[in-house]
């Protein structure tokens, strides 16, 4: 199992499944009233239940006050706690929500470090983001399930058609992070995928799904809340509280990133030589030459550093992302040699 890597399997007498809900408090109500949950019944937010709207605060504060009530993390969330650590830079929008959450911002990160990856229902598997078809969820890689850019390029390389067309799991699975239907109407493909963000936060609707009826259920937004909130907060007011850091990168630990970049383009430029020795290999589509490089370098971290370097795009601020902390880097070091 990949380290880091989180689980939940719950059960319930009903659960509500909630796409993004992006701060936007009061339809969250609205929508829990038209649901008619009762004592017992389960709340999950599918992620993304921070930023841009209004009541970042309130709606993190409900899930974690409310019995039942769980968060699936969604890159929004992860954003925030790699900025905090520091990985990545904030967002304004996260910077916004920062200024809102003000000195309960360190209780905020500390929650959303907490949230699982993915969570397992009896009825239906849900993740925030993507899911790569064929491989078990156990070695799905953070960045897919999170919906991470990056990710996006990555299944675009490796297969010919969107992930929700090929995917094969043994239950449906339930997704937020993009409107797919670019309405105020939830995505079903097949009974197999339901994508539930309908863009509440910029004036369409908020969705959820009931279990295990699998009926949905939807209120509309009041109101543009990121177009408003970007109004209240002009962008000059967005550094005047400094980032705390939990781990600096030292300039040791970024030789050694810088070395293990080096590495990661060597080797990778090894393997592609070699398989441009193979017969028809010349004649692949890019999809068909990037799924047959990554059944040379596998699934992982390490693999995941490989494919960027393959695509001439590995740098500093991609390797820390997908490395989270200087922690991992002497093992992928380990294993990037190992490869030589």
């Amino acid at each position: 199992m990949r380290r880091g890597f989180r689980q939940y399997i719950i059960a319930f007498m009903q659960t509500v499944v909630i796409g993004d809900i992006h701060g936007c408090y009061d339809e969250l109500q609205s929508l829990l009233d038209k649901a008619g949950l009762v004592a017992g019944d389960a709340i999950i937010s599918i992620g993304d239940h921070v930023d841009r709207g209004p009541k970042s605060p309130e709606v993190l504060n409900f899930f974690k006050s409310t019995p039942n009530a769980q968060v699936v993390m969604g890159n929004h969330e992860s954003k925030h706690v790699g900025a905090y650590r520091p990985m990545i830079k904030l967002a304004r929008s996260q910077q916004i929500s920062k200024l809102q959450f003000g000195d309960t911002y360190s209780d905020a990160i500390a929650f959303m470090a907490s949230l699982p990856l993915h969570i397992e229902l009896p009825e239906a598997s849900l993740v925030h983001g993507y899911v790569e078809p064929g491989v078990p969820w156990e070695d799905q890689h953070p960045i897919v399930l999170l919906g991470m850019r990056i990710s996006e390029s990555r299944l675009q390389q490796l297969y010919d058609r969107p992930w929700y067309e090929l995917y094969d799991g043994d239950k449906p699975v339930i997704v937020g992070h993009q409107n797919y239907t670019g309405t105020d109407q939830p995505f079903a493909y097949k009974d197999r995928v339901f994508g539930l963000d309908t863009s509440c936060v910029v004036g369409k609707a908020l969705t959820g799904l009931l279990l295990p009826s699998f009926r949905f259920v939807s209120v509309p937004s009041r109101a543009d809340h990121w177009m408003k909130v970007s109004q209240q907060y002009p962008r000059r007011t967005q550094q005047t509280h400094p980032k705390p850091l939990l781990h600096t990168w030292t300039e040791d630990e970024e030789q050694v990133l810088a070395d293990l970049i080096e590495k990661a383009y060597r080797i990778s430029e090894t393997i592609m030589d070699d398989l441009r020795t193979e017969p028809g290999y010349t004649d692949m589509s890019p999809r068909a030459q990037a799924r047959l490089f990554c059944t040379r370098v596998g699934n992982n971290i390490t693999a995941a550093l490989l494919q960027l370097a393959r695509l001439r795009t590995l740098n500093p601020d991609l390797a820390r992302q997908i490395l989270k902390t200087p922690v991992a880097l002497s093992s992928v070091l380990e294993r990037i040699e190992a490869m030589q």
